[in-house]
């Protein structure tokens, strides 16, 4: 499958693409990613064992938002099924992808641990008889342990970000999707960059208003996630709807 590589402006370009494609269904978008945060928010209900799950399924809840961004961008209006679709066609594939990046979550935590030591965290905290010597060196190795946690965890975010879609529109093995997800990224990491410095921005100001603007913005990242997998992969928009059954009422 053809990879385009794209300016960098083009990261800002995704999320006004993905603002586009919301405004075409407005109410029913912010109700599919509202629906999604609070299954989210039941998982932390159950210690440990809720956030595992909520992990291995996530992709499979994002191949079916996929699934109504493309309905919409289309000009027709997504379904609520659609948003639990792909655990019918594709969830063996799509909960593969989430236990290898709930892997590298594990991974990646452990390194950062790993590194900084067992004391850096109650030393960071200020516990009583700390020392400014050993409080200097317990940031040295929570900082080299970051820096060795983000070099292992940014690759399996790159493998992951595209794969959902690739999966579920193309019929995709789920380490060939994930290979393919990593090289796009990497051809593109100027407009990604862009993209994730802007989201943060976004996210800030969304968050200002007691939280309020999320309800917009999740959204529409979300269709500006599906908008920069079309302008990567030009051969997407080329996929019918039809390839993809759909769940009966």
């Amino acid at each position: 499958m053809e990879i385009r590589t794209v300016a960098a402006g083009r990261g800002w370009q995704w999320i006004v693409e993905g603002f586009r494609i919301f405004r075409k269904q407005p109410l029913t978008w912010i109700t599919l990613v509202m629906v999604l945060v609070v299954i989210w928010l039941l998982s932390l209900i159950m210690p440990l064992i809720g956030p595992l799950v909520i992990n291995l399924v996530s992709p499979v809840f994002f191949a079916g938002l996929m699934l109504a961004c493309r309905t919409t961008d289309e000009d027709g209006e997504p379904e609520f099924s659609q948003l639990f679709a792909a655990f019918k066609t594709h969830a063996s594939p799509l909960i593969t992808v989430g236990g290898i990046y709930l892997v590298g979550n594990i991974v990646a935590v452990g390194i950062v641990f790993g590194i900084a030591g067992g004391a850096a965290l109650p030393a960071l905290l200020g516990k009583a008889g700390t020392d400014i010597e050993t409080l200097r060196a317990a940031l040295r190795g929570l900082l080299l342990g970051m820096t060795v946690g983000m070099a292992v965890f940014i690759p399996i975010l790159m493998a992951v970000w595209f794969a959902p879609p690739l999966i579920v529109f193309h019929n995709m093995p789920p380490v060939e999707a994930m290979k393919l997800s990593l090289a796009a990224s990497w051809r593109n990491t100027m407009p990604l960059l862009v993209y994730g410095v802007a989201t943060l921005v976004l996210g800030i100001i969304a968050s200002i208003p007691l939280m309020l603007g999320l309800i917009v913005l999740l959204p529409v990242l979300v269709c500006s996630i599906y908008a920069s997998y079309k302008d990567i992969f030009p051969a997407a928009t080329a996929v019918p709807a039809a390839t993809v059954e759909m769940p009966s009422p």
